[in-house]
């Protein structure tokens, strides 16, 4: 039978490029699994991180198999970027991507009677031919999952077919009640000695199916006759196992715990799950902790897992890459609907081995999840159209596309757009479902413009299941005021923000899926912005987890069926003025409150109440009661707020944008934007401009004013956007830039000589 040694401890580490060893390096580093060199540096806000090529070592005795040709196979269960694994100093497999399980069969290199050396090399170095190229998240290195030795006879379930588990499950729900369980084990090395059982146990443990056939790829199917449908409230699971028989011997043994459902989206209706529509509202997830990087314990998954179900989410957008599979696994036990995809994400490569390694991806991660219940949609792409469009990456689309349907015919795809995608584009119909990235109310627009623009594009689309794959806005905790502004970063700005968004939404039952960017901060390195840098900040909760934001409550109010309310404010504890506005997030019908002892006032209405109350002098006691449920903060009455509330480039922004103009001197910028030859304009890529210092530092100046990016080599993310214009960057800021800012930029830089 197969015996499966986990192999986290033990190991040693070096942050240097030091090559193959031939012995234990007994003075490397001590590390246990999952690690990451970049725990730190991936986030501490220094401008850059580790990106190099590193080695870990460790020890292991060779398993002893009880039956002649029994193999053995290392399993990482994801190493990033890239990884070759060595057993005693020969070559045993190397693997491209990030993110993945990958194995290898390392018998014929094992010493059966003396340790074995077991040497990885793992390099998140850039790589022209692997995904991610370049994105707006931290690319951290090491082996963070975890290493396995599986011993297995020499016939046993499939362990070499891109890291899957030898097994598929398809149940699907009858007309007439019950399901069908399709059932398909893939045997290596099979006789006609060799027979495969199938056995289906309830939540409860009772077997309710068993079915048997010969040792071949051919799928069976059983019957359940009273199944229970897994449902996003009552997430029922049923355990599926595939014993290898040799006559009266059990050789191997796989299991996949599967849930009986349907699902589908209509475009009027979004997405139906056995049968009900039911609107997906939930958020977007990283997999990365404060100072652990993406090196994290099942534990802190599952961790992640019960705080965006506290929220009442009902789905997951798992970007932008494969996550763990303890985390898959709790959506499955908790009832998320979850969008699973690959990380060919910002930049397109047209090499054909970068295609390739899209190809190889989008495999690995159908394969090794295909028996998760709680995966629907598989994304094959996040905002690739921000480098611009092409034939071949229409075409690599379609290809992507059809290959997971081929692979998993059962689900549907899907695709995040980036903003600036038009309305009528040819990416529009390859994927089952579309989804669209915006951030109207932070980076360009109006909040205001979001409901407006769904509505239009779905009078436009009437066909297109349309959803909203992220949205959001940076919220620091530090930053507070009566008069919350987009770009003041204020922990208040963002919970209006997500007010108003939460109530488009609900709105709009029709629109199938909406992710929050983000559940929690995440690692950026090359980000600085809102006085953090190094980070993220569009977070409902912070990155060390221990700070739920506002706008982690306007969801709550919105989503949960658990009574709850809320007081907005507590961080801003420090008030002037004669008044201040208490905000209050509650699922309840209404709220009263309480200040210092005594009724101020009680508001009837639908999850956000506003309240204006007078604070007495020193420290007020501030209480919210909504039905049986409390909620409490302290408020002190001061002269004069501290300064830290607000972030000092705020109001150096303003001033910016205002001063803009001063440069251009007396001109009208209603005109027509000219483009003589020989000179510079804004439909010049960034990288061209580079080539110039003096358009190069006109240009950075307009962006950072407009969106808030450096954009200069080398500096925060400009791999992502070099390939950009200033004209689509500044068009990003729509109506937050005053009228001519767009001209006024072409102005100036159509007086410097390409020369």
């Amino acid at each position: 039978m197969r015996k499966i040694v986990n192999l986290d401890t033990g190991w040693k580490f070096i942050a240097q490029d030091a090559g193959l060893v031939d012995c234990y390096p007994v003075d490397w580093q001590d590390v246990t699994l999952p690690h990451t060199w970049n725990a730190v540096d991936g986030m501490d806000g220094n401008g850059s991180y580790d990106r190099g090529s590193y080695w870990y070592a460790r020890e292991f005795a060779a398993p002893r198999q009880p039956l002649a040709g029994g193999r053995t196979y290392v399993e990482v269960l994801a190493a990033g970027q890239q990884a070759t694994v060595y057993v005693n100093g020969e070559e045993a497999v190397y693997h491209e991507g990030g993110y993945s399980i990958f194995r290898a069969d390392i018998t014929d290199l094992l010493k059966e009677d003396e340790e074995n050396l077991l040497v990885i090399n793992c390099s998140n170095e850039y790589k022209d031919s692997v995904y991610p190229q370049s994105a707006d998240f931290t690319f951290y290195g090491g082996l963070y999952r975890g290493v396995n030795l599986v011993s297995v006879p020499d016939t046993h379930f499939d362990l070499d077919y891109f890291g899957g588990p030898g097994l598929m499950v398809t149940p699907k729900p009858c007309d007439g009640g019950g399901a069908v369980f399709e059932v398909k084990a893939y045997v290596t090395n099979p006789d006609e000695n060799f027979t495969v059982l199938y056995s289906i146990r309830d939540a409860e443990g009772r077997e309710v199916a068993y079915g048997c056939r010969p040792a071949d790829d051919t799928a069976m199917t059983l019957r359940v006759p009273d199944a229970k449908l897994w449902e996003i409230d009552d997430p029922y699971l049923y355990t599926v196992t595939a014993l290898l028989q040799r006559r009266n011997e059990a050789y191997d043994e796989v299991s996949a715990r599967v849930g009986v459902r349907s699902f589908s989206c209509e475009p009027d209706k979004g997405f139906i799950i056995n049968g009900i529509q039911t609107p997906l509202r939930g958020v977007s997830r990283h997999q990365d902790l404060l100072y652990k990087g993406n090196a994290l314990t099942k534990e802190e998954h599952r961790r992640d897992a019960a705080i965006i179900k506290e929220l009442g989410a009902n789905t997951i957008r798992l970007a932008h890459y494969q996550h763990s599979q303890d985390f898959y696994d709790a959506c499955d036990e908790l009832g998320f609907i979850v969008w699973a995809e690959i990380p060919f994400i910002s930049v397109f490569n047209k090499d054909p081995d970068a295609h390739k390694n899209c190809i190889s991806q989008l495999k690995e991660l159908i394969i090794q999840n295909y028996n998760h219940p709680s995966i629907c949609f598989w994304g094959i792409s996040n905002e690739i159209l921000i480098g611009g469009i092409s034939e071949k990456l229409v075409e690599n689309h379609k290809e992507l596309n059809a290959l997971a349907k081929e692979l998993d015919p059962t689900r549907l795809t899907t695709i995040a757009h980036v903003s600036m995608t038009p309305v009528e584009s040819p990416m529009h119909h390859i994927t089952d479902v579309i989804s669209y990235n915006h951030y109207f109310g932070w980076y360009g627009g109006r909040m205001e413009d979001n409901g407006p623009w769904l509505d239009d594009f779905h009078a436009k689309h009437p066909d297109l299941c349309l959803g909203m794959s992220e949205y959001g806005c940076e919220g620091i905790i530090t930053y507070h005021g009566p008069e919350p502004a987009c770009k003041d970063y204020s922990e208040e700005y963002q919970a209006l923000y997500h007010e108003h968004l939460a109530k488009v939404f609900d709105e709009r039952p029709w629109i199938w899926s909406t992710h929050v960017w983000n559940m929690f901060d995440f690692g950026c390195a090359a980000r600085n912005e809102g006085g953090v840098a190094g980070r993220n900040n569009k977070g409902l909760v912070t990155m060390d987890r221990k700070t739920k934001k506002d706008s982690y409550y306007v969801y709550q109010a919105y989503w949960s069926k658990k009574p709850m309310v809320h007081l907005c404010g507590k961080r801003y504890a420090q008030r002037a003025g004669e008044t201040t506005e208490i905000r209050v997030y509650s699922n309840q019908p209404a709220v009263a409150l309480y200040v210092n002892g005594k009724p101020a006032e009680e508001k009837r209405g639908e999850k956000v109440f506003v309240f204006t109350v007078a604070l007495a002098d020193g420290y007020n006691t501030i209480l919210a009661v909504a039905g049986d449920v409390k909620d409490t903060m302290i408020l002190e009455k001061v002269a004069k707020e501290p300064g830290i509330y607000v972030l000092p480039e705020v109001n150096e922004r303003k001033e910016g944008v205002a001063n803009w103009f001063t440069a251009v001197g007396d001109m009208d910028l209603k005109a027509p934007m000219e483009f003589p030859e020989g000179k510079w304009n804004i439909q010049y890529s960034m990288e061209e401009l580079a080539s110039c210092p003096e358009a190069l530092e006109v240009v950075n100046k307009a962006v950072k004013l407009a969106t808030n990016f450096d954009v200069r080599p080398g500096v925060g993310m400009w791999d992502m956007m070099k390939a950009m214009t200033p004209k689509s960057m500044v068009a990003m800021a729509g109506n937050m830039m005053p009228e001519g800012f767009l001209e006024s930029l072409n102005a100036q830089l159509i007086k410097i000589n390409k020369e």
